[in-house]
């Protein structure tokens, strides 16, 4: 942190801090953000920058999608379907569920290599993205298009989905016969429209504590040094084919 206001009142300048923002701020791609302190925390003092700035957009997705939107928790039973298992939000996700809560969780990968990783990360198995088994409970979907009429088959009465993507024209009618609860999960809600909570924080910092105690691990898979044009395109070309696992991190050089 190169400087603090004011009336910053959790953090110092010079302390290492680790954040997602906000959308409502310009400066995603750029050497210097202006961020909220309240959507800060401490970094993980076992993280070296790069594999730390992998996790606080997709822990905060994930850790709100499994605890403030399924409600989940350590007494928690059932099976939780994660679609996407090796993908940047479902590599933490994955780790969560397994160290916090106990139900069984079914990751979906389609390549031999994205279903190692999605064991290793802490799914009890991994099945294709079409061979949905039967007896869900709870769905995580970055993947919802073209996937209602599945969910509604798969799933038992009353069960959970939380969604993170946005499909066009989503016909949510087949959930109801079996009273599916339907959430969306955007965790730039909170700078959006609570802007005076400071829960991120707070995640950021557990999330920082179970690094640190080794519970969690980074999910930084590639790494390009340098905030150039080329390394922003190539970070972008990764993401956008559809297959990367875990996350890609640029760094400033």
């Amino acid at each position: 942190m190169e400087q603090v206001g004011a009336a910053v009142t959790l953090f110092e300048a010079g302390d290492p801090v680790w954040y997602a923002g906000s959308i409502g701020r310009p400066g995603s791609q750029s050497e210097l953000h202006l961020v909220d302190e309240r959507l800060a925390g401490p970094k993980p003092s076992t993280l070296d920058f790069a594999p730390a700035a992998a996790l606080p957009l997709t822990a905060l997705t994930a850790w709100e999608s499994l605890f403030d939107r399924l409600r989940l928790g350590p007494d928690s039973r059932g099976t939780l379907l994660v679609l996407g298992a090796a993908g940047g939000v479902g590599s933490i996700l994955v780790q969560l569920a397994r160290k916090l809560t106990g139900v069984e969780i079914v990751g979906t990968a389609s390549r031999p290599e994205s279903r190692d990783w999605a064991l290793a990360r802490g799914a009890h198995r991994v099945v294709g993205h079409r061979e949905l088994p039967s007896g869900i409970d709870y769905v995580f979907s970055p993947h919802s298009d073209g996937m209602i009429d599945t969910f509604a088959r798969v799933m038992n009465p009353y069960g959970h989905i939380v969604a993170i993507d946005e499909p066009d024209g989503l016909d949510l009618l087949p959930l109801k016969e079996k009273s599916i609860a339907w959430h969306w999960e955007l965790m730039f809600t909170r700078a959006l429209h609570d802007p005076s909570s400071r829960a991120q924080h707070d995640i950021l910092r557990e999330v920082a504590g179970l690094v640190d105690r080794g519970v969690l691990e980074s999910t930084m898979t590639t790494r390009l040094d340098g905030l150039t044009a080329a390394n922003l395109r190539e970070a972008h070309r990764i993401v956008e084919s559809g297959s990367a696992i875990g996350k890609v991190v640029v760094t400033a050089g």
